[in-house]
């Protein structure tokens, strides 16, 4: 339950696996394109490669191919190898690692509270139609969030999933009413201490039935959200312990009324989840017309942080065992113990910009180049000539969380990501 984004052009015909709940279908999808999709020209294919190539993953005991999601030869996808590399990593199902330790939390917590009542999804394909990433889910024909700028698409009508709440109406088609679904969702995004293109979420879903809110002689509305600010208040205290709680009304497509709930943490108030009572509409397609729902979506990121004192995202990809060492099975919010503190390096780059540019195409540039050793990619300068020319400036932050980078290396990946950067993204160097 979450607000996300998309990107991709006209394909020729090809077919993909994609793993539903009910196990595998193989897609296929014509060169004409009928999904309402916002496009922009995709980033060129290039052949300087910093990854090793991984020819293909598992997920769910199904095994993905790489040139089913990675096409060098189709100018039309923007799935990379480091993405792709990270399919079927799946950190939410490993118990010693705080992903999975907050995941595990969370189902203890309705285990405790809700015996036997929600089913758990956490091994679903991330492969999945735009229909269900986009469509299912509300999201306007024109909304922002279907720009090839912010997704990852494998072709004009299959994506690496943005959200969970991409397997909402397939579930609720297939008879389940109440379940929670984990998984890796990807975004392109900007590069910083909080973002990283992949990262996991759940998703809480809870059908009720005309008897429930009739016993109660409640609106089925407000029985619904009752319910729901009751359940999660819960979830709250049991991650967080007794904190001040508050309500913040918001929008997202699919929910209405929809919330966000706050808790006063630290000595400052921090967004734990967003959430709110289904639009009928996604009930009525499933064929549910005389229900009602709730929904909630959080990122286990965002809140993994904050209990386990972790300053960084990219340490949740480490294999560091300074790292990995540090976390136990069952134990929420040991607090994360800095190994070392390594130098950073600052390059900055200048260049004028063209029509065409966004700066999510620039850190594609930059991670694709730089991988995780670069922190954090900022714009410190902006100005427009006599001309009408733009120019911006960004400073790039490279630091490995491991070791210390030699001006040597450094230097050598800002000039390729200065030869990169022209080649791609259609701009002038300054």
């Amino acid at each position: 339950m979450t607000i996300f984004s998309v990107q991709s052009t006209i394909f020729t015909r090809a077919s993909v696996a994609i793993l539903s709940s009910n196990g595998l279908k193989r897609f296929s999808f014509a060169s004409s394109f009928s999904s309402n999709a916002l496009y922009s020209s995709p980033l060129p294919k290039t052949k300087k490669r910093r990854f090793p190539i991984v020819s293909a993953v598992d997920i769910g005991g199904v095994t993905i191919a790489r040139n089913d999601v990675v096409r060098d030869d189709d100018p039309t996808n923007n799935v990379p190898d480091s993405i792709f590399s990270k399919l079927g990593m799946q950190l939410h199902r490993r118990d010693k690692h705080p992903i999975g330790i907050l995941k595990n939390a969370i189902y203890d917590y309705f285990d405790s509270n809700y015996a036997k009542q929600f089913e758990k999804f956490e091994d679903l394909s991330p492969i999945v139609t735009t229909k269900q990433n986009f469509d299912d889910v509300l999201v306007p024909a024109d909304h922002v969030s279907r720009s090839l700028n912010d997704t990852y698409y494998v072709d004009p009508q299959t994506v690496l999933r943005c959200h969970t709440s991409a397997h909402q109406a397939e579930l609720l088609r297939e008879g389940h009413r109440r379940f929670l679904v984990t998984g890796d969702v990807y975004r392109r995004d900007s590069i910083d201490s909080t973002h990283y293109p992949v990262f996991h979420q759940m998703e809480g879903f809870c059908v009720f039935s005309p008897e429930d809110w009739n016993e109660s002689g409640k609106d089925s509305t407000l029985y619904a959200a009752e319910d729901l600010k009751k359940c999660l208040e819960g979830l709250a205290r049991h991650l967080f312990g007794g904190v001040e709680m508050r309500w913040v009304d918001t929008y997202f497509p699919f929910t209405e009324p929809s919330f966000e709930l706050e808790i006063y943490f630290k000595e400052d108030w921090l967004e734990v989840l967003g959430c709110g009572v289904t639009e009928q509409r996604i009930l009525k397609q499933s064929g549910l017309e005389n229900n009602v729902a709730w929904a909630f979506g959080l990122g286990l990121e965002r809140l993994a942080m904050v209990l386990f004192d972790i300053p960084d995202i990219r340490l949740f990809w480490s294999d560091d065992e300074r790292f990995t060492s540090q976390f136990k099975k069952g134990e929420l919010g040991v607090k994360f113990k800095p190994f070392s503190k390594y130098p950073p390096c600052y390059k900055d780059i200048s260049f004028w910009i063209s029509e065409s540019f966004t700066e999510n195409n620039f850190c594609e540039v930059v991670r694709g180049i730089a991988g995780d050793l670069v922190e954090e990619v900022k714009l410190i300068d902006s100005f427009t000539n006599k001309k009408g020319m733009t120019s911006h400036c960004y400073r790039i932050v490279f630091r490995s969380m491991e070791r210390s980078l030699t001006d040597e290396e450094v230097n050598d990946l800002q000039s390729k990501v200065r030869d990169e950067v022209q080649r791609k993204l259609n701009v002038e160097l300054r």
